[in-house]
């Protein structure tokens, strides 16, 4: 199946020599570059989330496969959607899917499913893909959507996905979980909830970050990938995991009463 692109020229710009141009004001070309198990990236609109993004994806080594894991905002299709095989189409160029690793991922993780229809119009997982086209044309992706966010799934899909990378045998695949933090509440509140759930994710507390999303009642809208992730990383061995960059949407747009947290971590 072809995905086409939901929020070309909304969310970034749509013609191919705009997107790189854009992309390109938030990369850092000097900086080294190094593997990493996985990454946390925001999925705003560019021009609120992409330094951070840009902050990220400037600092690791593109493998040939990258897991991405996103929250479902549509409310279309299963609890957990598996794009099981097909391509990507983007402004600047098309991205297959890799079909034996999320096959893998279907047979281990068992509250996962194979499903189109919760991909067409999600935007979380599409704006990360760019930045990696910027280093990489020789890539495929497994995309996956999470509506479920119960400690039992996000547990039960990070093991699965764990156990599908070793099998799979590649030497390096990157997971990434695109998330925003706090929406809609003041830039200083924002800030200290943020702090909280940021901590867990350095500290590669899976439970911990799950469970203080529902105590302090955090919008993280990708509180579940990331929870997943941590259960996938620790199993891979993760042994660290890095701020690179934290900022709200009030630093681009000067409003600090009704703002979006955004973080880039890197998860070695």
């Amino acid at each position: 199946m072809l995905r086409q692109p939901a929020v070309a020229g909304r969310f970034y710009e749509g013609s191919p020599a705009l997107l790189k141009k854009e992309v390109r004001a938030f990369i850092r070309e000097d900086l080294k570059k190094e593997k990493a198990i996985g990454i946390v990236c925001p999925h705003a609109g560019y021009v609120y989330s992409g330094s951070v993004a840009g902050a990220v994806y400037s600092r690791i080594i593109i493998p040939q496969t990258v897991i991405l894991m996103g929250p479902n905002h549509t409310g279309i299709g299963s609890s957990v959607s598996v794009f099981p095989e097909g391509e990507w189409m983007m402004p600047n160029g098309t991205v297959p899917v890799n079909n034996k690793l999320a096959e893998l991922i279907l047979e281990y993780s068992k509250t996962a499913s194979a499903d189109h229809h919760a991909h067409q119009y999600e935007h979380s997982l599409e704006v990360q893909i760019p930045f990696i086209q910027y280093f990489s044309k020789d890539f495929s992706i497994v995309p996956i959507t999470i509506m479920d966010t119960s400690l039992k799934t996000c547990q039960s899909l990070g093991e699965g996905i764990a156990k599908a990378i070793k099998e799979y045998k590649e030497s390096n695949i990157l997971m990434v979980s695109s998330t925003d933090m706090t929406h809609y509440e003041s830039h200083d509140s924002a800030k200290t909830k943020d702090k909280k759930a940021i901590d867990k994710i350095l500290s590669l507390d899976a439970e911990g970050l799950h469970k203080t999303v529902k105590e302090y009642g955090i919008s993280m809208c990708g509180f579940a990938p990331t929870v997943s992730m941590l259960y996938a990383s620790k199993m891979l061995g993760a042994k660290k995991a890095t701020l690179i960059k934290y900022m709200t949407s009030g630093e681009v747009s000067g409003d600090y009463q009704q703002v979006v947290g955004y973080a880039g971590i890197i998860i070695q």
